[in-house]
């Protein structure tokens, strides 16, 4: 009896118990197709995108001759996406901690540049923003390591 269980455990951890992809019906099939296309069709757009929008503003770096501490964040913000874009299509997954980590720059970006314009309860608000999105990707890292997902991962999951 233990043993029967212990094999539905495993199955349910392996996902076995789902149907095989030849087992699916077609449309089924033809959709997730065609929504995969479509989510690299998305993909290109955004790196090329990401990567036009990285060439103008170096040239304009370049035209003006300065190099401003905002210019280094945008580009920073530049390359985050594509490291995203990379890791989606490398891993079929997007790891949250990319996100938070683009909103963490494009509000120190916003701080960096816009200290004139804002108040003390604005700065304060966006730095504690920033401080809020930090103590996230710490807990986000602390549960991946001490809780990771390994049972819930088909064995042929890397």
């Amino acid at each position: 009896m233990d043993e029967e269980l212990n094999t539905v455990d495993r199955r349910k951890n392996e996902f076995t118990h789902l149907r095989a992809d030849e087992a699916r019906p077609l449309r089924d099939r033809m959709l997730s197709e065609a929504i995969h296309i479509f989510e690299y069709i998305g993909l290109l757009i955004i790196a090329i995108a990401t990567v036009y929008a990285s060439v103008v503003e170096a040239s304009h770096m370049v035209a003006s001759g300065v190099v401003t501490l905002g210019d280094l964040l945008l580009l920073f913000l530049y390359l985050e996406v594509l490291a995203m874009v990379g890791i989606y299509l490398k891993s079929g997954k997007l790891p949250i901690r990319f996100p938070i980590y683009i909103a963490m720059v494009a509000l120190a970006r916003l701080l960096i540049l816009d200290m004139k314009e804002l108040t003390e309860l604005e700065m304060i608000t966006i730095a504690g923003t920033i401080t809020l999105l930090s103590i996230s990707v710490l807990v986000l890292r602390y549960g991946h390591v001490k809780m990771p997902y390994v049972l819930h991962r088909r064995s042929t999951d890397k």
